[in-house]
């Protein structure tokens, strides 16, 4: 399975660090050695100073597909839910700068956080659907994909021209504003609603 992520796709995010606002989705792969094991602390790698947390609302792929036409992509996924694109940002910035691609800042081991899955049918709408991240029990993100710049339909279009969609595949579908460092003994919990889906301790 892959971890396929989608950056740049809330305009605040956008505006928060700087960028340009894309033309096109940008997509990011995370190799699968990047999930973070269920019930363990992540670790801030000794290559980064200054890690960040960006939640992100996820979906998993039930069936292989290729070129997927949008109205057609809601039949792809059947569960979501909500995790963590942990983000080296120093190390990403270097990167940047010098052109070079972000793997190091942002697929190192442990940098995906997953977390437990919903069923799509408990959901009334995925196109306004509020998220939410806490940190030492404080909201620091909070977001709805009714802003998303791409919808996770067009999403799964987009991406499925590039990449042959598989089972068990996620997609990560972007993070709104508020991302930020995180340190040793943060206490790190993810929202859709007021349900939570994951809990996670920095160490």
């Amino acid at each position: 399975m892959k971890l396929i992520c989608i950056g740049r796709n809330y305009a605040a995010h956008i505006e928060e660090l700087e960028n340009e606002k894309p033309s096109d989705p940008v997509i990011f792969l995370k190799p699968d050695t990047a999930i973070l094991l269920k019930k363990q602390p992540f670790f801030i790698p000794d290559f980064s100073s200054n890690v960040h947390h960006e939640i992100e609302v996820l979906v998993k792929i039930n069936r292989v597909g290729k070129h997927i036409d949008k109205k057609f992509a809601h039949k792809y996924y059947n569960q979501i839910s909500v995790g963590i694109d942990f983000t080296a940002r120093d190390l990403q910035s270097e990167l940047k700068s010098k052109g070079l691609p972000w793997e190091k800042a942002k697929a190192f081991d442990g940098a995906a956080v997953v977390g437990n899955w919903i069923d799509k049918s408990e959901i009334t709408d995925v196109n306004n659907l509020d998220f939410s991240l806490l940190k030492n029990d404080e909201e620091v993100q909070k977001g709805n994909t009714g802003l998303m710049l791409w919808k996770i339909d067009e999403i799964i279009e987009y991406v499925s021209k590039y990449f042959t969609l598989k089972i068990g595949d996620v997609i990560f579908t972007g993070t709104p504003a508020g991302v930020g460092k995180v340190d040793v003994n943060d206490k790190l919990k993810g929202f859709i609603g007021e349900q939570e889906l994951f809990s996670v301790t920095v160490k």
